[in-house]
């Protein structure tokens, strides 16, 4: 009843299930800090290829921070450890090395935009709607969401979305690059799959140094780590996938990587 952080895996598909119905999955100090822990899982199985994040049912994504709490969790020092538990579990989703898909029905709101912006795609249903209400709260917003929403949208959708708070339709969210791509709601799941499993289909050492090159281009120069973008690049060249990837292409056959 109090809300939970799911694991479920089908097939190279990982589901990282944000689940508290009753409150439009609305998210407690408990299930920020399981999203680490959940990461680690699904990151750690070799199985897994391409992570779904979602919200349980078809009403909301994740409706924002579970505001029944705030009494208790955000003033004085506990608000402290609330905004250290919600960046580490920021920080677990930014530093997936396998591909991160948000899956999005309804509600994307405060907190869940802040989870969702860190996907590699975004998909939403037409009822998708999308807002960050910090200014209608009061909160005080840490400097590495706002970052991470600059990285994302560009600086002049990022002031509209935090200084009006208002909420934005689905077609409003594509325009300002939130998401990828509005799907109608009887389709997303199938269309997420669809998607993943093209991903899942790749070299995983690939996607892995391309993402991880992604992430260090974003930092600044000063902040990169040359050595392991470079580490990256050559652990793709010295893979079995590598041979497998040329030995498909000349023999026109789909290729069968194996991740090493």
């Amino acid at each position: 009843m109090s809300g939970e952080v799911r694991i479920q895996k089908d097939g190279a598909l990982g589901w990282l299930v944000i689940d508290h119905e009753r409150r439009r999955n609305a998210m407690t100090g408990a299930m920020w800090q399981a999203i680490p822990g959940a990461c680690r899982t699904l990151e750690d199985d070799p199985e897994v290829r391409v992570i779904v994040l979602r919200g349980a049912g078809q009403t909301a994504f994740v409706s924002g921070a579970d505001i029944s709490e705030f009494e208790r969790l955000r003033t004085g020092e506990a608000a402290r450890q609330y905004d250290e538990d919600n960046a580490r579990a920021f920080a677990a989703l930014g530093a997936l090395d396998k591909p991160l898909l948000a899956m999005i029905h309804g509600f994307c709101v405060g907190g869940g935009c802040a989870l969702a912006l860190h996907a590699d795609l975004r998909f939403c249903d037409e009822a998708g709607v999308f807002a960050i209400p910090a200014a209608r709260l009061g909160l005080g917003y840490s400097a590495e969401g706002i970052a991470t929403l600059v990285a994302t949208v560009g600086l002049p959708a990022a002031k509209e979305l935090f200084f009006t708070a208002r909420r934005f339709p689905a077609p409003e969210a594509l325009r300002l690059g939130l998401v990828s791509e509005i799907v109608p709601a009887a389709q997303l799941e199938a269309r997420v799959r669809e998607v993943a499993g093209e991903i899942a289909a790749n070299a995983p050492l690939t996607l892995r140094s391309a993402k991880r090159i992604m992430r260090e281009l974003g930092r600044a120069e000063r902040a990169r780590d040359p050595a392991a973008i470079s580490d990256s690049i050559a652990a793709c060249y010295g893979s079995a996938d590598y041979a497998e990837g040329v030995a498909a292409f000349l023999a026109k056959r789909p290729p069968r990587f194996a991740g090493r």
